[in-house]
């Protein structure tokens, strides 16, 4: 006799005693499909969700929550049954929150992805051009092909679940406009270590870069960033780490493309996801406040941030010295009556730093940015698009799907720029190499 047996069994009892006290049984649901599912009441034993329509309840293997990996959401975190009792709305993506609903798990399951490695010595490396936290960039050959890649070799503490998640998401939106291209995982086959094989892209430091667009440079630049953002979110992945470092451009030959899918994660509704991602310059305030059930949104506010300095020329625009304070240069740009609305909103409180900092604070009109480096930049359409995408309220921010129809890019929407979206043609028919510089 199971446990599961004897808990149902007690149920039963109860309902049939006092129907009312069913009211007892804990009310936290969490959306895995079109209905809701109390966590510990209708899931199996195994920790699956049986088939209400079917005589025989069977294993449903396509929404199956596991502890801290991929999949569905599952049980509600502490901090999320406070916001729930302080009366905060459970946030939900507003668009293409069931994607990954309604796919089956070979989809999104990176958990279980096996990884078949080619040998890495088919590869020679070249001068280091990058480097992270979790990789070193090296410009590459590939040998048996005759051409140029670029090799992002993974240190040795790179959790595997990392690795696996990061080729799930390079999978799903291969092909997808503006995506790089992951040509092959490569494995040394002494050390162990994994090695990523990308597409080449000749990249311009976007340091000398910027200073240099004009206004149409500006429009290109981020409808192809969004062509590609919009390809992600509508298969269901967030990227996490927008950032002019995480965006290639070989801008003679028109070619963008949006790389480092290291942070990337496939939207489930009511999951709860780190906060620690995404740089610090463009975090958005849902994870300077600890909003754990964020969406595809929080691209959205990041590619605002790179906007927002381009057109009023600084590298940052909201630079805080940490994370606290961080939130803090937001707040003084933004004004805190619009903060405080939307922390409590979502059931959040600031903490002590944060409140004891900020104070009160009124919005700043983007008008007082503009000045004689920038006056040039600053159009009315330009102006109207950052203040749809900087946004406090992750749900009230522009989609990508809508920043693209967006009167701003009407001068380059469909104009010959927009064949870059998909590579440069060469006279031979053949694309362009491609090359990426981190």
């Amino acid at each position: 006799m199971t446990l599961r047996y004897l808990i149902l069994t007690a149920l039963a009892l109860i309902f049939w005693a006092d129907p009312s006290a069913v009211a007892a049984v804990p009310d936290v649901c969490y959306a895995v499909g079109p209905t809701c599912h109390t966590d510990w009441f209708n899931l199996g034993s195994n920790g699956t969700i049986p088939d209400e329509n079917a005589a025989t309840a069977k294993e449903d293997t396509t929404h199956r929550y596991r502890p801290g990996g991929s999949g569905p959401a599952g049980p509600e975190s502490e901090l999320r049954k406070k916001r729930r009792e302080r009366g905060g709305v459970m946030s939900l993506a507003t668009v293409y929150r069931d994607v990954n609903v309604q796919r089956d798990a070979d989809y999104w399951d990176y958990d279980t992805l096996e990884v078949s490695h080619s040998d890495l010595s088919r590869y020679g490396f070249g001068k280091k051009i990058g480097r992270g936290t979790f990789s070193n960039v090296y410009l590459g050959v590939d040998a048996r092909e005759n051409k140029q890649v670029i090799i992002k070799r993974l240190k040795s503490k790179m959790d595997m679940r990392k690795i696996r998640r990061e080729i799930k998401v390079l999978q799903a939106l291969s092909g997808g406009p503006n995506i790089i291209g992951l040509l092959d995982v490569s494995q040394n086959m002494d050390t162990g270590k994994t090695s990523f094989i990308f597409e080449y892209v000749n990249n311009a430091d976007w340091r000398e870069l910027f200073p240099t667009f004009t206004l149409d440079n500006i429009r290109w630049y981020l409808f192809e960033v969004l062509k590609a953002l919009e390809h992600a979110h509508k298969n269901g992945i967030m990227h996490r780490d927008i950032k002019p470092h995480n965006i290639v451009v070989d801008y003679p030959k028109r070619k963008l493309r949006v790389i480092d899918w290291g942070l990337g994660e496939f939207y489930h509704p009511n999951k709860e996801y780190n906060v620690r991602v995404a740089s610090r310059h463009f975090k958005g305030p849902e994870l300077l406040v600890n909003l754990r059930d964020y969406d595809y949104s929080l691209d959205i506010w990041s590619l605002g941030c790179v906007m927002a300095g381009m057109v009023f020329k600084k590298d940052k625009f909201f630079e805080g010295a940490d994370n606290d304070d961080q939130l803090v240069k937001i707040a003084y740009v933004m004004g805190t009556k619009d903060l405080d609305a939307y922390v409590a909103k979502y059931g959040l409180t600031l903490n002590a730093t944060q409140r004891a900092i900020i104070g009160e604070r009124s919005r700043k009109p983007w008008i007082k940015f503009k000045n004689e480096d920038n006056a040039h930049l600053y159009v009315p359409d330009a102006i109207d698009l950052i203040d749809r995408m900087l946004v406090y309220d992750h749900q009230k921010r522009i989609t990508a799907k809508d920043a693209l129809a967006h009167p701003f890019f009407d001068p380059v929407r469909d104009g010959n720029d927009l064949e870059a979206s998909s590579g440069i043609v060469d006279d031979n028919g053949k694309m362009d190499d491609i090359v990426i510089d981190l």
